[in-house]
C-alpha cells in the first residue's frame, strides 16, 4: 500500500493550498482517510478525516472553518483545501489510512495503518 502525499509549498498568511493524497487501497471506498500534521519540535497531531462508507468528516479545533477535506473514491484520492493558513499552520503534512466506515468521532483515535511520506506547508508572516 502506498500513500503518496503532495500539494505542499510556500505561501504567505492568509494564502491558500490545496493537498493531495493519492493512495492505492483497493477498497478505497472503505478507508478513512485521515490529514496529520507534524512541527518542529512538536508531536504529531491530528488535522481531519473523512471516514470511509457515508464520508463522515471530523476535523480539529483549530482548522474549522478554514480546512476542508474531501474525496474523490473514482481517483482512490483524499483533499485537503486549506485556506486563511496562518504561521502556526506550518508543518509536515501526513496523509493516512484505516479501513472504517463508522462515526466520525471515531476518525482522530483510528490507528492509522498506513501512512505517507509527508508534505511541507510553510506559511510565512
Amino acid at each position: 500500500v502506498q500513500l503518496q502525499a503532495s500539494g505542499g509549498g510556500l505561501v504567505q498568511a492568509g494564502g491558500s493550498l490545496r493537498l493531495s493524497c493519492a493512495a492505492s487501497l483497493r477498497t478505497f471506498s472503505s478507508y478513512a482517510m485521515g490529514w496529520f500534521r507534524q512541527a518542529p519540535g512538536k508531536e504529531r497531531e491530528f488535522v481531519a478525516a473523512v471516514s470511509g462508507g457515508r464520508g463522515s468528516i471530523y476535523y480539529t479545533n483549530s482548522v474549522k472553518g478554514r480546512f476542508t477535506i474531501s474525496r474523490d473514491n473514482a481517483k482512490n484520492t483524499v483533499y485537503l483545501e486549506m485556506i486563511n493558513l496562518k504561521p502556526e499552520d506550518t508543518a509536515v503534512y501526513y496523509c493516512a489510512a484505516d479501513r472504517f466506515e463508522g462515526d466520525s468521532y471515531w476518525l482522530p483515535i483510528l490507528k492509522y495503518d498506513y501512512w505517507g511520506q509527508g508534505t511541507q506547508v510553510t506559511v510565512s508572516s
